[in-house]
């Protein structure tokens, strides 16, 4: 049987299909933790990265050089330089931006004071710069820990290391909600073979200031072998990759090669397929609204009586507002308009309190959905036509109904102030969307001490530009 054809374990969202045309299939025998907001996450990484072996590869997108990890460990330069001192062989890819792309967010570019800094820290990490077409990004945020051996983790998700670390219980002005998700087993194989694939043709690595510490024309081997079992989750690694950006075809164990300089949007096509499956509930988290093509399918999802909540962030980006003022974007927000006529569809932010005892909204900045409580994607990929039609991106899709039922209780106990354990998705989602209203009405009267964090949005007006 060929790998793409594996099925998957009894129960665990079977109704929910996979997409067979990826560079990686969808495998069993995964243990799978996911890591809600930075400070778990970064502190669960940082501890792995302590406890590695033999190697840690990351691929970084946004970063502060002076970003403190969680418990005194210092920046992200700080944990690196470390574990080379232990022995370790450690290996960044960091993301170059085109003049079009330069204004995204804060980046380690790879410029001449970016190699004086490495070179006035001593560091001895090796590191490769690789850029992405035109406006476009390498947007995956990845750590893998002794790739290849037996104690091989992958972690996959979309915090950047730029802002101060969250604690869980702690939200509050300036602070951002996001995720990541743990490994082990077989498809963090399939984490090490797209590092591997992006290293050996990072786009600058023969250039003078593309690549640190290393012999430029050094090539990493492709995994041969799958990681061992670890627990019972199915998962299937997902990538979205521009055409063009790499050439080698080299199959992951176990699977067919794939045309790679094609292109891959496995992402994307995975997003349409859990939606159209869904039969009860969809709860998404992102930092964007969904482009039509996804819109529809919600609205499809709707008309069948799923119930759905999209959490985004409660002060719409800067871009929206400028959409909204233009004729030409009128469609994309009577996309969103229309899902706001569904009385079982909520548009929700969260806010937290301040130190002043006021609220404000927390930045949502994660990107998961959670269907029927049988299956969750967590990783990089926004729902914005970027991140579905052009970065690089990856995400972890998980057929488990014990890994989706606990994540979605522990965001709504999060959200809400509530543990939904006793709920099943759709009285749980009936409940989120009856404490957001309630929240949103009292802020709206003044009153901000109500439970939870979750706040209604109006979709009608959502991107406008207002004071609250």
């Amino acid at each position: 049987m060929d790998q793409h054809d594996t099925p998957a374990t009894t129960g665990t969202g079977q109704h929910i299909p996979f997409v067979a045309h990826g560079s990686y299939p969808r495998r069993g025998g995964n243990r799978v933790s996911p890591l809600v907001d930075s400070a778990p996450a970064f502190r669960r990484i940082c501890e792995a990265v302590e406890q590695a072996q033999h190697s840690v590869w990351i691929t970084v997108t946004f970063i502060a050089t002076d970003f403190q990890m969680p418990d005194g460990r210092g920046s992200i330069f700080d944990v690196l330089d470390r574990a080379v001192e232990r022995g370790v062989d450690v290996r960044v890819i960091f993301w170059r931006p085109n003049p079009e792309s330069s204004g995204y967010g804060q980046t380690f570019a790879g410029t001449s004071v970016d190699f004086d800094l490495l070179a006035a820290r001593g560091s001895r990490f090796f590191a490769r710069w690789d850029r992405a077409p035109l406006a476009y990004c390498h947007h995956q945020k990845t750590w893998l820990i002794d790739a290849g051996q037996s104690s091989e983790t992958a972690f996959v998700g979309g915090i950047n290391p730029t802002f101060a670390v969250v604690e869980p219980g702690h939200m509050g002005e300036g602070q951002r909600h996001d995720i990541y998700v743990e490994i082990t087993g077989p498809s963090s194989t399939d984490v090490h073979h797209n590092f591997v694939q992006r290293w050996n043709e990072a786009s600058e690595r023969n250039l003078a200031l593309g690549a640190w510490g290393h012999d430029s024309d050094e090539r990493l081997p492709f995994p041969t072998d799958l990681s061992d079992a670890r627990g019972e989750s199915v998962v299937q690694i997902q990538r979205n990759v521009h055409a063009g950006c790499y050439r080698d075809p080299h199959a992951a164990p176990g699977s067919a090669a794939y045309y790679i300089v094609g292109g891959e949007r496995s992402i994307t096509d995975q997003y349409l397929l859990a939606i159209n499956a869904a039969t009860r509930s969809i709860y998404l988290e992102n930092q964007a609204l969904p482009v039509p093509e996804i819109a529809y399918a919600l609205e499809d999802a709707l008309k069948r009586g799923v119930h759905v909540v999209l959490l985004v962030p409660g002060e719409p980006e800067e871009y929206l507002g400028l959409w909204r003022q233009r004729p030409e974007r009128k469609p994309f927000f009577d996309r969103l308009e229309a899902l706001g006529r569904y009385e079982h569809f909520t548009l929700t932010g969260i806010a937290g309190q301040t130190q002043s005892g006021d609220r404000r909204y927390v930045y949502v900045h994660a990107k998961i959905m959670l269907v029927d409580d049988e299956w969750s994607t967590i990783g990089s990929c926004n729902l914005h036509a970027n991140s579905l039609y052009g970065h690089s991106e990856m995400n972890a899709a998980v057929w488990d109904h014990e890994v989706a039922r606990a994540l979605r209780c522990q965001l709504l106990l999060e959200h809400l102030g509530k543990d939904t354990d006793h709920l099943d998705d759709q009285r749980a989602m009936q409940l989120y969307q009856r404490i957001a209203r309630e929240n949103a009405a009292r802020w709206e009267a003044g009153d901000v001490e109500w439970q939870g964090l979750a706040c209604s949005l109006n979709p009608a007006t959502y991107g406008e530009s207002r004071e609250r």
